[in-house]
């Protein structure tokens, strides 16, 4: 009995042969289904291609306002990266920060003053419409020989246009201009007795003067507070992200809004000199500029400090101003007179 059961337990040849074959099968199932299972990121497979490795694109350093720039303006915030916009300034913040600006530029250009010469209002007017698409010291050197021979609107109203334009020449567009002066000489002849009005509405009617003139006159011989929005001016305000408006009447209310309006004719000026001087149009003199720590656009121009004194302009780089006849206080500061006509 015994021999019987333990030889019934042993297994015959053919069943090893069939339970060898069974696992050969399981092994062989087992294998396809892991070569069948998706390949996760760790077990890649042999096979597969490269994916071709791109070098990731280097961190540009943002560029700061220098210490030295920071330091020139008391109690300055930290320094901005290039261009970067004021995130989330309220409203009450932008009209802070722009009048903190315009305290700044007082300290620096405490002498601003208008930098077309002229003794009355009759010649600013004309000054000041002589002084499109060129610059104030090229009308400053032609008016003298005008104004000697044409005094008054009356004398100018009955000039000769061709001996005019001969004067006016070196101002340009010296036809356009010609007809122009004379044309508003006749105006204020024939409709203000000869004298130069001191209202917005009367200014605008004048044949060449607009918006920007008027304020000039207004600002700066009747001492009514007017923006004049220039070139210089319109680029400085949108660079501070005062406003975005492209339109010179948007500008004017928009940066009027940010200030009161005993502020405005100074203002003017000190944003009109430091767009002269420093925060030039192409290359801007940011390694230079007292108000760095304030302004969303530093970086833009030269950064390295003695490069950029190299850029200054009229009296902050040493050289003469626009006026043949400035103010005492101009003189005071260190300024100097530009040369008369055939003198530079």
């Amino acid at each position: 009995m015994t021999a019987k059961k333990t030889a019934a337990k042993k297994p015959t040849g053919n069943q090893t042969a069939v339970k060898k074959t069974a696992a050969s099968k399981s092994s062989t199932a087992a294998q396809q289904t892991t070569a069948a299972k998706p390949t996760t990121a760790v077990e890649k497979p042999a096979a597969a291609k490269k994916a071709p490795v791109r070098k990731a694109a280097p961190v540009k350093k943002a560029t700061v306002a220098p210490k030295k720039a920071a330091a020139a303006v008391k109690g300055a915030p930290a320094a901005k990266a290039v261009a970067a916009p004021p995130k989330g300034e309220s409203p009450t913040a932008l009209v802070r920060r722009a009048r903190r600006i315009n305290r700044e530029l007082a300290e620096v250009y405490p002498y601003a003053h208008p930098e077309l010469d002229f003794e009355n209002p009759f010649q600013l007017v004309v000054a000041t419409v002589l002084s499109a698409q060129t610059t104030d010291l090229r009308v400053n050197q032609t008016t003298p020989a005008l104004f000697a021979k044409y005094p008054t609107p009356e004398d100018l109203a009955a000039a000769n246009p061709e001996e005019v334009e001969e004067i006016l020449r070196p101002t340009g567009f010296f036809r356009a201009k010609t007809k122009s002066v004379i044309g508003l000489s006749k105006a204020l002849v024939e409709q203000f007795g000869g004298e130069v009005p001191g209202k917005l509405q009367d200014l605008v009617k004048l044949p060449g003067v607009g918006r920007k003139t008027a304020f000039v006159v207004l600002g700066n011989a009747f001492g009514r507070p007017g923006i004049t929005v220039d070139t210089h001016f319109q680029r400085l305000v949108r660079r501070w992200q005062w406003t975005a408006e492209t339109d010179p009447d948007k500008i004017e209310a928009a940066v009027g809004a940010l200030f009161p309006k005993s502020d405005w004719t100074d203002l003017s000026h000190h944003v009109i000199w430091h767009g002269r001087r420093i925060c030039h149009a192409r290359k801007p003199a940011c390694g230079a500029c007292p108000i760095a720590p304030l302004c969303p656009a530093y970086g833009e121009g030269e950064t390295d400090p003695e490069k950029a004194k190299k850029l200054l302009k009229y009296e902050k780089g040493g050289f003469p101003g626009q006026r043949l006849n400035p103010p005492q206080a101009y003189l005071d500061a260190g300024g100097r007179a530009a040369p008369p006509l055939g003198a530079e």
